[in-house]
């Protein structure tokens, strides 16, 4: 072999060596890439299950072994002013579903549901309401059980995969029903709640305040939950406590009502099915005293979630037992409505104590005229006569001389038109007419002849029976209006104040001492007077100061050659009376108004003089009481 050939064999090889190194250095370059891309992937899983789900995993990991129950917090107790307990606790035994314990939860639910008396319908739907809960926390199935359901189940627990019960502190009403549509209820929470509030304070299927106190206290009530731990053995069955944190009750509330009056309150209404509202409030601090709107929810019915029976007939009640009338239903005042006029009569100088005007029981204004209840006439009438009576006809001009907007201006100086302040929900503001408001709302004209029924408490006039209790309260004490105050005090669970609430001036009237003078003695003869209209409401040893109203429903024309009593019930006249006492010194005011009641002096005046007859009961001769 020649030296050249030599030389040109060891360039091939090493040629050769060269393609073979890189072709090494490319499979070991893609190994790497390999080996890097599964490692990463590796570190992300790790990251992933230990740093951004670590603590989701170790609570899971947690779970299999040991059960993190949550213990409800029994709720504030609510007290009326004496002390006396209104709603207290009892403990309520729940059947919950845990679905991380159950083999087959189809088949746990068509035998469970026969057990509880559910249709299994009922109880695929609160599951499907629990969607996105996880499965580890229970979802409640059934709340308040009986004692022979609740053995049944504890006895064949093993049959139920998944299912358990649990203790839930629930409401008890010592009084009943007292002041229900006021205190509220509870009900499950739904999804749309629990959107809104915060979730390390509530979970699926809690217990909530829906109406009422019960909804407006709620962050009051609700207390702080407890904590249980326990261990589980492999199919969740709790095999011994591990620990426990004590819940932590809800503060209790002393309200400014009084059991005692609320009591006879409800009990005149509720005789005779009675619709409407009473309200009895403290003068000179605007405390309520009572507070009934009739008819009332039956509170009990919702403990454990009402029935979907029960709720439709509540619902379709002509009568609106879910409506609290105190503050959400609004009517014609009627000729409770006068004392306004009067006001409004004398402060623009329109009349004086002395004016006279005649009726002859009716009168003319353009080409339409306008009754007096009194067909007959009154004859001769000044400001105290009207009052006592109730002449129509003196109050149609002086409210034609005043003005629709003068008397709105009084109106809303005394409380109405406007709400109170009052701590209950879906307060109405009633509506106290002016020109302006009927240009913008009904895009017409105010006609002169619309006044005279405004000035009697007719036509666009509205008004709560909470606003009318105002009113007269303000009227009594020489016109100061406070906000009705319903909540005297919040308590903790150790016994300390921690809100304590006083009487709240919100308006006062200044410099017509004079005229509330003449417009309460005027008030003092309708109850104390011979020919007042509210002479059956007078107690012997009582001075008592009131009006009483009657407001048309409708007009009954077709109806009036009937007796009252033939009358269709829709039909009839609203029946006020509101008052103060004692006339000289004034401490209480009460309004009734009573739907469909007819006439204030016999439909809501002896509801009035029931009530004053027990809250003057120590101070009444014995033969009163």
């Amino acid at each position: 072999m020649s030296l050249k050939l030599f030389f040109k064999e060891i360039e091939d090889i090493e040629e050769r060596d060269e393609g073979a190194l890189d072709l090494l250095k490319k499979r070991l370059l893609g190994a790497a890439v390999v080996v890097l891309v599964f490692f990463t992937i590796i570190i992300l899983r790790l990251w992933a299950l230990q740093i951004t789900n670590g603590k989701e995993y170790e609570t899971r990991a947690y779970s299999n072994r040991v059960r993190v129950r949550e213990v409800i917090a029994p709720r504030g107790h609510i007290l009326d002013r004496k002390g006396r307990e209104i709603v207290t606790n009892r403990p309520s035994f729940n059947v919950v579903l845990i679905q991380e314990d159950s083999r087959d939860v189809a088949d746990v639910l068509k035998r469970l549901a026969p057990v509880l008396g559910e249709d299994v319908s009922q109880l695929w739907k609160k599951i499907r309401e629990a969607a996105g809960t996880p499965k580890y926390l229970p979802i409640r199935l059934k709340e308040d059980i009986d004692w022979k359901t609740l053995a049944y189940l504890e006895n064949h627990n093993q049959e139920f995969s998944g299912i358990r019960t649990e203790v839930q502190p629930v409401r008890v009403y010592p009084y009943d029903d007292l002041a229900a549509n006021v205190l509220g209820y509870l009900g499950s929470i739904s999804k749309k709640e629990l959107a809104k509030v915060d979730r390390k304070i509530y979970s699926g299927g809690d217990l909530i305040g829906k109406r009422g106190l019960e909804r407006l206290r709620e962050k009051d009530l609700r207390g702080e939950k407890g904590k249980s731990y326990s261990e589980v053995n492999a199919r969740g069955f709790e095999q011994q406590l591990l620990k426990s944190v004590e819940p932590l009750p809800g503060s209790e509330l002393t309200l400014t009502l009084d059991v005692d009056l609320q009591q006879i309150a409800e009990s005149y209404m509720v005789a005779g099915e009675k619709a409407g509202a009473v309200v009895a409030m403290e003068v000179n601090s605007g405390r309520l005293l009572a507070a009934v709107s009739a008819p009332s929810i039956h509170i009990r019915d919702f403990i454990g979630g009402i029935s979907y029976k029960n709720w439709q007939a509540l619902l379709e009640n002509s009568r609106h037992p879910l409506i609290n009338k105190i503050a959400q239903a609004a009517y014609p005042p009627g000729s409770t409505y006068k004392m306004v006029t009067a006001l409004a009569g004398l402060a623009t100088g329109a009349i004086t104590e002395d004016t006279v005007l005649y009726c002859p029981g009716f009168y003319r204004f353009g080409n339409r005229t306008y009754r007096c209840w009194k067909h007959s006439g009154h004859g001769p009438v000044n400001l105290r006569k009207a009052i006592t009576e109730s002449c129509d006809v003196f109050f149609y001009q002086v409210g034609q001389r005043v003005g629709v907007d003068a008397l709105a201006k009084y109106a809303r100086k005394l409380g109405l038109g406007q709400k109170t302040g009052v701590e209950m929900e879906h307060e109405k503001s009633g509506l106290i007419p002016t020109r302006e408001w009927k240009k913008k709302n009904r895009k017409q004209k105010w006609q002169e002849g619309e006044t005279l029924s405004i000035a009697i408490g007719q036509g666009f006039d509205l008004v709560t029976p909470l606003q009318m209790c105002v009113m007269t309260a303000t009227l009594a004490n020489g016109g100061k209006v406070y906000r009705p105050q319903l909540v005297e005090k919040v308590v903790d669970p150790e016994g300390n104040v921690v809100e304590r609430f006083q009487p709240e001036l919100i308006n006062e009237v200044k410099g017509m001492d004079r005229y509330f003078r003449l417009i309460r003695d005027g008030m003092e003869q309708v109850v104390q007077g011979k020919r007042g209209t509210a002479r059956r409401v007078a107690i012997k040893g009582l001075t008592i100061a009131g009006k009483t109203g009657t407001a048309q429903v409708v007009k009954i024309a077709q109806y009036r050659h009937l007796k009252e009593d033939n009358i269709p019930y829709k039909y009839r006249d609203h029946a006020w009376f509101t008052c103060f006492a004692p006339a000289e010194n004034p401490e209480i005011a009460v309004t009734v108004l009573v739907e469909h009641g007819l006439h204030g002096g016999s439909g809501a005046g002896p509801i009035a003089k029931a009530i004053l007859k027990e809250y003057f009961r120590n101070r009444l001769k014995t033969e009163e009481k």
